[in-house]
């Protein structure tokens, strides 16, 4: 698996939504064994700010996030996830996703399965985000006053 490959299948898997990744995961019908090699592990990460979206860094505050490691025992590639928040069941799934995806046998399914839809629903869920922004924006303009 190339590294664009992988940085895409890890980016959808992170804000993929629980149900939808489990749901997508039992209509592939692989169980592969797996021994879990670290966590599930959850604890703190510090967030950064930048001034203006891009000038000086500054410490923002804390966010949750979870973390773990498997091996399949079949083919004994390595998977890791970390994401946000506490759910552990999510993460270790996204773990097994990632080790199956380097294996040649499984990598097509689950692209096709699994990444390929969820990222049709992640862009539906933005296009109704935007529009629902899109609805309450506000134009603000400056009139001359003939006051002065």
């Amino acid at each position: 698996m190339t590294q664009g490959e992988r940085q895409r299948l890890m980016a959808v898997l992170a804000k993929a939504e629980a149900a939808s990744l489990q749901e997508k995961w039992q209509a592939l019908a692989i169980d592969p064994l797996c021994s879990v090699l670290r966590g599930p592990e959850t604890g703190l990460i510090g967030v950064k700010g930048h001034i203006g979206g891009g000038g000086d860094a500054f410490n923002f505050g804390e966010a949750t996030i979870t973390r773990i490691t498997v091996r399949l025992r079949d083919s004994g590639h390595i998977g890791h996830a970390v994401h946000l928040g506490r759910d552990t069941q999510k993460v270790k799934l996204a773990a097994i996703l990632d080790a199956l995806a380097q294996d040649a046998t499984y990598k097509e399914r689950i692209f096709d399965a699994v990444i390929t839809p969820l990222e049709k629903e992640q862009r539906i869920k933005d296009k109704k985000h935007q529009a629902q922004v899109a609805a309450t924006k506000v134009d603000f303009f400056t009139l001359a006053r003939g006051d002065e």
